[in-house]
């Protein structure tokens, strides 16, 4: 099996915006609360949920990746955003693809700073969670119940190496 190369990029908001948001500070917060004591930065995502259900908070409790990474599995969710909160201060990598005809094609490996996390817009494909490092946990908001199924899986027939994985992510 050949693979094809992805080479990392650091996140930022511009580029990501075709697949979702970028969730991190601003330079300026929406407003102060707790009596000066805190900053608030108020509505950095878009959830978007259809077919009914509602939006769920769910702890995810990855293992870390191995570097350098292979990506086989992709997937979306049609009915649903679905936000990746890490609740520690690794990077770790997020990966995107577009769409043609049902398949996800060209995928994108963005390297989060450690302080961002991700929304990917319904119907984005993505890969899997992808910590490395250190077993982290994630808090994920995503659609619950509803009609429809909600995952849609791709397996691809040539794996993709990702590349440029070590420095972007402060590891190796």
């Amino acid at each position: 099996m050949n693979a094809t190369d992805i080479h990392v990029q650091p996140l930022d908001a511009a580029t990501f915006a075709p697949f979702g948001d970028v969730i991190e500070l601003g330079d300026t917060p929406t407003q102060i609360i707790n009596q000066g004591n805190c900053e608030r930065f108020t509505d950095l995502a878009q959830l978007s949920f259809i077919n009914g259900g509602t939006a769920g908070i769910s702890l995810f409790n990855a293992k870390p990746y191995k570097l350098p990474h292979t990506l086989n599995l992709l997937e979306r969710h049609p009915l649903g955003s679905q936000a990746f909160i890490p609740l520690h201060n690794e990077p770790f990598l997020v990966i995107v693809a577009h769409d043609s005809d049902g398949k996800p094609v060209n995928p994108v490996a963005f390297a989060t700073t450690g302080k961002q996390a991700v929304n990917y817009h319904r119907n984005t494909w993505h890969g899997v969670l992808t910590p490395v490092g250190v077993q982290p946990l994630f808090v994920v908001v995503d659609r619950i119940g509803g009609e429809g199924s909600n995952l849609e899986e791709h397996h691809a027939d040539t794996a993709w190496q990702v590349h440029d994985v070590n420095n972007l992510l402060g590891v190796g």
